[in-house]
């Protein structure tokens, strides 16, 4: 495991892979959705993070962790390097756009501080969205198009970055 500076995390990551997950964050619905954004990613997935810590902590190490280890493979000169996918969820759209700058930002129209997914009592999404961004070197863009039911939105949210990582990491045509 590897210090984070924001607890100690272990990730493994293979853009070529088949969507194989062996996900263990200490945070539940955070493992469902890495889960689900490794399957439409398309990219097999292990990713452990040290227990004790908050819940917040364990969401920002899991998010710095994945960030680490996919800036390089997606600004190599081989892949894209940007991608967009738009997924549904139920009721829930969610439009993820992005491109592997090496200038972090994220903007977003998503506001769950309210919503208390799984008890949390902060927006699990943002948070993990803002770190992976920082941290992988990310200019991303989300977009919610229509969603009521928080778990729904996350789910589409993590499912559209997904897909868009997966475009990110397509290799890059001759």
């Amino acid at each position: 495991m590897a210090a984070t500076g924001q607890g100690r995390a272990g990730v493994r990551v293979n853009v070529s892979g088949r969507g194989e997950t062996n996900v263990a964050t200490g945070v539940p619905v955070l493992d469902h959705l890495l889960t689900m954004l490794a399957v439409y990613a398309s990219f097999d997935l292990a990713l452990e993070v040290e227990a004790g810590g908050s819940p917040e902590l364990e969401i920002t190490a899991a998010a710095r962790s994945l960030g680490e280890a996919l800036a390089e493979p997606l600004r190599s000169p081989a892949v894209r390097g940007h991608g967009s996918a738009e997924i549904p969820v139920d009721e829930a759209l969610a439009h993820v756009t992005l491109e592997a700058s090496g200038r972090p930002l994220l903007v977003s129209n998503v506001y769950l501080s309210d919503a208390h997914v799984a008890g949390l009592h902060r927006d699990l999404g943002s948070g993990f969205l803002k770190e992976l961004s920082e941290t992988a070197g990310l200019t991303l863009h989300v977009r919610l198009l229509h969603g009521e039911d928080a778990k729904h939105v996350l789910e589409a949210i993590f499912k559209a970055l997904g897909g868009a990582l997966a475009a990110a990491g397509a290799p890059r045509k001759e």
